[in-house]
């Protein structure tokens, strides 16, 4: 099964879940990068990043030489801001048509999960969502434990697609 996994990642934190997960499953990366982006990591590019989702705003994204068709097994990832997916994923979607594919969602947050399974869901209708995980501040938490839970969902996603 041919796999990729695509995450835009805002301060590292779904990076690594997602480079992780690229090298459990021996899958291709893309990384959504924004065409122009916001250069500190303060509380300004926060308040940007959270006006473009409540203005449901579509940036720009550096453009890929990937073909989503390829593959029937997808990664997403996400930041969670303001209980749904980042402004990237928004674009990512708005670009691109994701029909009758596996998907595993994988989200990080510093507060709460919201309502991003729903908001997931309902953009990538017509795939099949095969499982999904959340992770607060990964990168504030003790790294062994992080791995060791996202290899353990890992485990499962692949026992659950070899019984079908």
């Amino acid at each position: 099964m041919k796999t990729l996994v695509i995450y835009y990642s805002f301060e590292g934190d779904t990076k690594i879940i997602g480079d992780t997960i690229a090298d459990d499953f021996d899958a291709d990366v893309l990384e959504l990068k924004l065409e122009k982006d916001v250069e500190s990591k303060d509380y300004m590019k926060k308040y940007l990043g959270e006006k473009q989702v409540l203005m449901k705003t579509k940036p720009l994204l550096k453009p890929y030489d990937i073909k989503i068709n390829d593959y029937d097994l997808l990664f997403i990832g996400t930041p969670i801001w303001s209980g749904t997916y980042a402004p990237a994923i928004r674009s990512f979607f708005s670009n691109e048509k994701i029909e009758g594919k596996k998907i595993a969602l994988f989200y990080c947050f510093t507060v709460k999960r919201g309502r991003i399974s729903k908001h997931m869901t309902k953009a990538l209708k017509g795939n099949e969502i095969v499982d999904e995980i959340g992770f607060k501040d990964p990168l504030q938490q003790d790294k062994g434990s992080v791995m060791e839970r996202l290899k353990r969902w890992l485990s499962e996603i692949k026992a659950n697609l070899t019984k079908k």
